[in-house]
This record gives C-alpha cells, sequence and structure tokens, in this order.
C-alpha cells in the first residue's frame, strides 16, 4: 500500500474512532426531530401531529409525571387518532369535571418501561402470537404483528398500529399509533 493511503486510511480510522459510534437518529415526528436529550412531553410538545395529546396530558395533569425520570413507553396517539372519535368526544374530555377520565384513558396509552419494538415484537413471538401489555392506567392491551408493524388491541377490539416506532426519549420512548386505545366501556 503505497504511503499516502496508509496515511488517508489512518486518519479515516482515527476520525471514526473519536467521533464514537454512529447512532441511528429518531425519525422526525409531526415535522419536528425528536432529540433523545428531551423527555416524552417536551418531545410532543414539537410534534404538529401531536397538539390534541399535548393539550390532553395538560387537562389531565399528567405534564409532570411524564416529564419525570421514568422509563416510560408511550403509544402516542396522533391528531387524525383523536379526530375519530365520535364528535365532541375531546372537547367533552378536556373539561375539568372529566379530568379523572381522561387520566385513565391517557394512562391507558403508558407503559412503565423502556419498550422498544424489537423488544416488543420479541414478546409477541415468544408468547405465540399475541403479548398483554399492562399499561400504568390498569388496561390490558394486546400486542400482535401485522406484517413488520405492531398492533395493540384495547379491551374493546379496537385496533390501533404503531406507524412510528423507537422514538427515543430521555426518560423512555414513544410509538407513533393511529387510533386512540381506550378502557373498557
Amino acid at each position: 500500500m503505497p504511503k499516502h493511503n496508509a496515511f488517508s486510511a489512518a486518519v479515516t480510522a482515527l476520525a471514526i474512532v473519536a467521533a464514537g459510534p454512529v447512532l441511528a437518529a429518531n425519525p422526525m415526528v409531526g415535522g419536528a426531530p425528536m432529540l433523545e436529550t428531551k423527555n416524552i412531553v417536551e418531545n410532543a410538545a414539537n410534534s404538529k401531529d401531536h397538539t390534541t395529546l399535548v393539550t390532553a396530558v395538560k387537562a389531565a395533569g399528567l405534564v409532570d409525571t411524564l416529564s419525570g425520570a421514568g422509563p416510560f413507553t408511550v403509544f402516542a396517539p396522533t391528531n387524525a387518532a383523536f379526530a375519530k372519535l365520535p364528535p365532541g368526544t375531546v372537547e367533552m374530555l378536556v373539561k375539568p369535571e372529566n379530568k379523572a377520565k381522561l387520566t385513565k384513558i391517557l394512562t391507558c396509552h403508558v407503559v412503565s418501561a423502556n419498550a422498544m419494538s424489537g423488544a416488543i415484537a420479541k414478546m409477541i413471538k415468544d408468547d405465540k402470537g399475541t403479548h398483554p401489555v399492562k399499561t400504568v392506567g390498569g388496561c390490558t392491551l394486546q400486542a400482535k404483528m401485522q406484517g413488520e408493524k405492531i398492533t395493540l388491541t384495547d379491551e374493546n377490539g379496537t385496533v390501533a398500529t404503531v406507524t412510528i416506532a423507537d422514538v427515543k426519549q430521555s426518560n423512555g420512548v414513544i410509538h407513533v399509533v393511529d387510533t386512540v386505545l381506550l378502557p373498557k366501556t
């Protein structure tokens, strides 16, 4: 190998070592970068697709909880997911007199763990196709695979699909879902 090629290879190798391991960047969510240095609430507040969720989290008084140390896994419904609910539902839920019901719905989207999609997929496989997911709200969701996507079925039979997985946060992970999951009615 000529001297200049050996030198070039050595400089490149040093640059790679100095830079450290290359980590996959978080996907953009709602047109905003999701920074691993920010917590769940800080990142969700930057997503234009999660303004309804952020409003609901504030109305339920869950900002401090979801800004805390965690770890949390949040299945985060988009504005379009909330729009699938019957007309007037969101407006009714964010009223102070409905705080307990709203809190129950939101906490049925939260797990006390840092569950990346690969781990969830493995649990689904290990459990022969369906894995029960216990939420902090007391709901049990059924996680399944639909092709390469994870789906979650609530206690009423409603199915949500994870549309963006593994959005790392300083206090856990967000998986964006296309449907609001509800507690048993």
